[in-house]
């Protein structure tokens, strides 16, 4: 026989039981009283039988409620003791998870999905390896990582990607500087400036290179860096701007640093989470993993 009703539905019934008013009932599982009310009738439906005699000064359990009633007290008590056993395990796990990442991802994504994914397991260990995307990319395929965040370039087969977010690159620059009054700057304008760029061991500057292959610099860059990070300080000291991820610029309104969008292209990047085709995650693996693909993964 299917099961047609869930837990929430049992817990209706228990606060009707135990208030035997709608509206207090209600109040004291944050329902309304219509909605209390729907769940009583699918259970009643799902059941096959009244559990409640209702009047217009009090609700009494029927002689089959009084029945179900008992049932559903020990039902519920099972479920809270097994809920409770479970999350002390998740208390006393122990492991150990790596995560290879591109440090504009590690940025954006990993500090609150790691504060939240501590508060359940706090004896698990977050090793990160945040480098460039191609040591990404082979952190995940020799297996040294559980799985990586990177955007996507050509990925081998035996990858899985999951888009996770639509990035954009944007100029960034001092807010005291007179760039920082534009409200967009285009690509050939932004190389006739005093800017830093990334040398071509970057995946950033890989992309941009194959993007922007029919945009030629008047000057070139006045200073080459290996990381994003690495830019982001030269702007912040004054000494130029830079084309970075929108990810990785600064998310404090005290920063020293804004951005102006970059057009003409507008050029995006897709960031996801990539894992080896086929094979075995642990189950702190998977956990760290779903908390990531639920709070950004791109809407279908």
């Amino acid at each position: 026989m299917p099961v047609n009703f869930d837990l929430n539905d049992l817990y209706a019934f228990r606060a009707l039981l135990e208030y035997g008013n709608f509206r207090i009932a209600a109040e004291s599982i944050c329902l309304s009283q219509s909605a209390l009310s729907r769940r009583i009738e699918k259970l009643e439906a799902a059941i096959g039988a009244r559990l409640f005699d209702r009047t217009t000064r009090r609700v009494t359990l029927t002689l089959y409620g009084q029945t179900f009633a008992e049932r559903c007290g020990q039902l519920l008590q099972d479920v809270e003791v097994m809920l409770a056993d479970i999350d002390k395990v998740s208390e006393e796990r122990t492991g150990l998870i790596t995560v290879a990442t591109v440090p504009s991802a590690a940025y954006y994504f990993m500090p609150d999905v790691i504060r939240r994914f501590r508060s359940r397991y706090p004896r698990v260990r977050i090793k990160m390896i945040d480098s460039s995307a191609g040591n990404v990319i082979e952190a995940v395929v020799s297996g040294q990582a559980d799985f990586g965040i990177c955007f996507a370039r050509n990925l081998q087969p035996d990858l899985e990607f999951v888009p996770l977010i639509e990035d954009v690159y944007v100029a960034a620059c001092r807010r005291d500087s007179e760039m920082a009054k534009r409200k967009s700057l285009s690509w050939q304008a932004f190389y006739q400036q005093d800017y830093i760029s990334l040398d071509k061991t970057s995946g950033n500057r890989n992309l941009l290179d194959q993007r922007l292959g029919h945009i030629h610099p008047e000057r070139p860059s006045i200073c080459e860096t290996r990381h994003v990070t690495t830019m982001l300080g030269m702007v912040e000291a004054g000494i130029g701007m830079a084309a970075v991820p929108a990810m990785s610029m600064p998310r404090s309104e005290q920063s020293v640093l804004t951005s102006i969008p970059l057009t003409e292209p507008e050029v995006r990047r897709t960031v996801g989470l990539i894992r080896r085709s086929g094979r075995i995650q642990s189950y702190l693996a998977v956990e760290l993993e779903t908390l990531i693909t639920d709070q950004f993964r791109v809407s279908a």
